[in-house]
């Protein structure tokens, strides 16, 4: 099956899907073994790291260029529905969440975001699901950043707005079961 080339240029910014957004430094040759090899150099300076990736792997990676104005706008609408399905136990959708938020793609970050953001200033939020909506939204919103020139936080503000998700929350409120659990709010 062909690939299509994927052409990144010193100086752009990328999307990890690990890591989040970058900034690709440049593109320098190593020797590992006996083999010269085309290495991209990306910094995550939020990480306060270096990451250099195969320029023959980096698709298959998952490495791509920022996606458009339009798409980000679109994932962000996609955040305004209704939350999907709560059915399953709450550790099987803490793994797709986190699956979702590794891949980088915005639709997905914009999915985790939807389903776990707090509609109302009362609403609860078990830690571990808080931990994850953070994610995703800082994600998405380091996408957002670069696409509209802005910084990380006013970024994640602007998307909260969007989403009309009120200002007063407790972002520390936790809801326990009887065990001393955290237990995740299920509606329906």
């Amino acid at each position: 099956m062909p690939t299509k080339k994927m052409d990144f240029k010193s100086g752009q910014y990328v999307v990890y899907p690990t890591q989040g957004v970058g900034k690709l430094l440049r593109i320098e040759e190593q020797t590992i073994g006996d083999q010269k090899i085309k290495m991209m150099v990306i910094d995550f300076e939020r990480n306060h790291m270096t990451l250099r990736v195969p320029l023959d792997r980096a698709e298959l990676s998952g490495l791509r260029p920022l996606t458009s104005i339009k798409k980000m706008d679109e994932a962000i609408a996609s955040a305004k529905g209704k939350a999907g399905a709560k059915r399953m136990i709450w550790a099987r959708r803490a793994a797709q969440y986190e699956e979702n938020i590794n891949s980088g793609d915005p639709m997905k970050l914009a999915e985790v975001v939807r389903d776990l953001q707090r509609r109302t200033a009362n609403d609860t939020m078990t830690f571990s699901a808080r931990q994850l909506y953070l994610r995703a939204l800082e994600r998405m919103a380091q996408e957002f950043a670069v696409l509209h020139k802005m910084d990380l936080d006013a970024a994640s503000d602007k998307i909260e707005d969007i989403l009309g998700i009120p200002k007063e929350i407790d972002l520390n409120a936790l809801e326990e079961d009887e065990d001393g659990e955290e237990s995740e709010d299920d509606e329906e």
